[in-house]
């Protein structure tokens, strides 16, 4: 792995799920880990309660844009972290690949999305502490 190890996070909007498991990751880790997101079939925009749910944390995501899943995202990301998007992924020998089972936030309420947010959060931070960890 380079200096900085990149993940890729990808669901089918790049609208929730990825979008906040990279808010999380850009928040919770810096410059240490690279982080992407993309979608298999990127909505128009990011979900509004994902938005929300991540702004009472103080996590700003507003700004982003669901991107298109592209095969040079995933050749460029050491590890692969797909949240239902299925077979849609395309898979390289070498890559660290895993698959989150994470409720769709899509059309649900805040209060929802905020059990989402939180197990993504879960998630983050063990993730994070395998990346942190020294080579063995």
């Amino acid at each position: 792995m380079p200096d900085a190890p990149s993940v890729l996070f990808v669901c089918v909007h790049n609208a929730g799920r990825s979008q906040m498991a990279a808010g999380w990751l850009t928040h919770l880790a810096g410059d240490r880990i690279e982080v992407r997101s993309a979608g298999s079939e990127p909505a128009e925009t990011i979900n509004p309660a994902a938005v929300a749910a991540m702004a009472e944390v103080g996590i700003d995501i507003i700004g982003q844009k669901p991107k298109i899943l592209t095969t040079e995202a995933v050749q460029d990301s050491d590890v692969v972290i797909t949240m239902g998007c299925g077979d849609a992924c395309p898979f390289f020998p070498g890559k660290r690949y895993e698959d989150w089972k994470l409720e769709d936030p899509a059309g649900q309420g805040i209060e929802a999305v905020r059990g989402i947010r939180d197990e993504i959060r879960d998630r983050i931070e063990k993730l994070i502490a395998e990346l942190d960890a020294p080579a063995t």
